[in-house]
């Protein structure tokens, strides 16, 4: 039979447009296909690194990147399933070639003559995209330990492999542990619970022959709703409990003994301990330095500072924000001493009273198909692109597949994989499918895919499913991560899109496009009443915009913890990391958690999402989207009105630029000057 892995690759005329067979592949595909394009890979760089062989970068491309590229897209596929649809036999089909994959990867970064070959590029030859990556493969070269010797280069490869084990092993526990736990609550342990939750929960409980009970997760479209709408706080304790102690040594579900096999602390402690070694083999003082190196700030010290300089700012209102939530948990609810698991519960119950509306009430209007379509219109519209459905194989029925056009030329295509399930880690994000590239061995140009992933709930009843305001952002945010992909304009591949773009750059674009989430000419036509088909009311959406703001000092705080924490962790050689995480809290967070909570334990961004000493860049990120999209604020005040024309400078100057000049110099290009803190303390009430 053919291998679905490779047909994309060999066996087809148009490889510009060639698309991964989901529907076919097989965890038995799996080590075939990769062993036999790791062979193709290996071929491919000796023969570039054969003396003869000259040093001209479109010749190494065509022969180099067209082999890694295609290794990469199998892989890719591989992995992207891995993520969405986990089952034991791809599971270990996967771990069965990731170690051979990382030591191919880790090898061709660190290969020397490679190496020498690139260096020997006469670099005048070069555009000014090709200068670009070449600067960054010279720069990767060297962090990838290509000037290393003997031991050293050994030693470096180990904890390459080493890493990625562990990373994949972190992963792994965190998505079990998530899905080990279950409680069967009953109905009358369930008052206040959105209808559509319970309806879920006893549809699930009743395949499991438990037709009067309720099938509660640790997943967040069943999760975030209890916390915050359970009136029983012993409830809200039990899963508050299971979540905040998941893939950790405090669990104990299904028992304690079981638990354990989840357990993250030691994959914690030999990360932390090879991110060091590694680091200090490539003659930085400790990880973080080494992370920065590929960042807009210019020293973890910077970070540091930037992180406890907002966090000050913000404590005043954050303080004032628990204050708050005090008081009225003392004199509506009756709660003298809260507790971690009410917090969120009283903080509903607080904007709800004092802003005269419900998430609940918000929810009805968000049906999934509006919503998607008043995204389409606001690009559409910005962008100048019309976007439309299409057709692809998928890996689950769910799964929408979507082309976006300009003047009636494919200008890259999306999958769009909406809904939480068995088997799919938590979360949201945007892969890379493929890059545009003009292909140096066709000279076609390839076009972009990518994939886009969030974790809704599915719709009950046969009706549409419903998003609560913050799913619409978050559809919104990994959308502007997918539009840096698709709307460059840049034929380098190792520049174009989110390639080679600053990693404390790269939330601008997906953070810029959540202010939209805020625009009532935008809201109204993305908003459908699931019952009555009536738009969001204008004084709904007016007390919305009211609550916008709601505890922005303390959501502000939980950010900078999380990355305090993370930038911190990766500075010292041996960190205590429970001991650090204390400390950190004690700097910063007004709410201290129960001494059992291990959220360090399921921190997938830095321990297993590329994110090591670098979660800062949310926060980072945020005052360049805030500065760019005050940019569209103060232009409707001089007449673009719509935004057309300043989403079209947006466009030109941050999206289609791609990693092809810093960051720093696209923002500028957009602005006129660096950017300003102002625009990100205004839009967060903390001006």
């Amino acid at each position: 039979m053919t291998n679905p892995l490779l047909p994309n690759f060999k066996n087809v005329t148009d490889e510009a447009t060639s698309l991964a067979l989901f529907d076919q592949i097989k965890p038995e595909h799996v080590a075939p296909a990769i062993n036999a394009l790791l062979a193709d890979a290996q071929k491919a760089l000796d023969t570039v690194t054969a003396d003869g062989f000259p040093a001209n970068w479109l010749e190494i491309s065509k022969v180099l990147d067209v082999a890694t590229e295609k290794l990469g897209r199998a892989w890719g596929a591989v992995s992207h399933l891995n993520s969405v649809a986990d089952n034991p036999e791809l599971r270990a089909a996967y771990n069965e070639s990731l170690p051979v994959i990382t030591e191919f990867y880790t090898a061709l970064g660190a290969d020397e003559q490679l190496y020498a070959k690139y260096k020997a590029i006469d670099t005048k030859t070069l555009n000014a995209e090709q200068l670009q990556a070449h600067k960054y493969a010279v720069r990767n070269f060297v962090l990838s330990g290509a000037e290393l010797q003997g031991d050293a280069k050994e030693r470096f490869a180990e904890i390459q492999a080493r890493q990625a084990e562990l990373s994949q092993k972190f992963s792994e526990n965190a998505l079990d542990a998530t899905e080990a736990f279950v409680y069967y609550a009953n109905l009358d342990e369930l008052d206040g619970v959105p209808e559509d939750v319970l309806h879920t929960a006893k549809a699930a409980a009743a395949k499991e022959g438990k037709d009067k009970q309720y099938k509660l997760t640790l997943k967040m479209p069943c999760y975030l709703p209890v916390m915050q709408f359970a009136t029983s706080s012993a409830l809200r304790e039990v899963l508050y409990k299971a979540n905040s102690t998941k893939a950790s040594d405090q669990a104990t579900f299904p028992t304690a003994e079981e638990a354990k096999k989840f357990d993250n602390s030691a994959n914690i402690v030999e990360i932390l301990a090879l991110r060091h070694e590694e680091a200090v083999l490539l003659g930085f003082n400790n990880y973080a330095e080494a992370s920065i190196a590929t960042k807009m700030a210019n020293s973890p010290t910077e970070v540091i500072t930037f992180l406890r300089d907002l966090g000050q700012r913000a404590r005043s209102f954050a303080e004032k924000d628990l204050a708050d939530m005090r008081t009225f948990a003392e004199e509506h609810l009756n709660l003298t001493n809260p507790q971690p698991w009410d917090w969120p519960y009283i903080g509903e119950k607080l904007k709800e009273a004092r802003y005269s509306f419900s998430e609940l009430e918000v929810k009805q209007y968000f049906t999934a198909p509006k919503v998607l379509a008043g995204l389409f219109k606001i690009v559409e519209t910005l962008f100048d692109v019309s976007i439309r459905e299409d057709k692809a194989p998928v890996w689950n029925d769910s799964v929408k597949f979507y082309r976006i056009e300009r003047a009636s030329k494919l200008v890259g295509q999306f999958y769009l994989d909406p809904n939480a399930r068995t088997g799919k880690r938590g979360g949201a994000w945007m892969d890379d499918v493929r890059a545009r590239w003009l292909r140096p061995d066709t000279g076609v140009l390839q076009t972009p895919v990518a994939h886009l992933v969030c974790n809704f709930a599915d719709g009950v009843d046969g009706k549409p499913a419903l998003l609560t305001h913050d799913d619409v952002t978050t559809l919104f945010h990994e959308c502007g991560h997918g539009l840096q992909h698709m709307l460059t304009t840049v034929n380098e591949r190792d520049v174009s899109g989110i390639s080679g773009v600053e990693w404390d750059a790269v939330e601008l674009p997906s953070q810029f496009m959540e202010n939209f989430c805020w625009e009532w000419d935008v809201l109204k036509h993305m908003t459908a009443h699931v019952d009555t088909g009536e738009s969001l009311p204008q004084v709904l959406f007016d007390k919305m915009t009211a609550a916008k703001n709601f505890q922005s000092g303390l959501q502000t705080l939980r950010q900078i913890e999380f990355s305090l924490f993370d930038m911190l962790l990766h500075t010292e050689k041996k960190p205590d990391f429970m001991a650090l995480q204390a400390q950190v809290r004690k700097e910063v967070a007004l709410l201290q958690p129960p001494a059992y909570s291990r959220t360090a334990h399921t921190f997938s961004h830095i321990f297993a999402g590329g994110y090591a000493a670098g979660y800062y860049s949310y926060k980072w990120a945020e005052v360049l989207s805030a500065d760019a999209y005050a940019a569209f604020e103060e232009a409707r005040l001089t007449g673009d009105v719509d935004g057309t024309q300043t989403g079209r400078k947006y466009r030109e100057a941050i999206l289609e630029s791609g990693g092809s000049r810093s960051a720093m110099d696209s923002f500028k290009a957009f602005r006129g000057r660096e950017p300003l803190l102002d625009a990100l303390l205004r839009h967060q009430g903390m001006a």
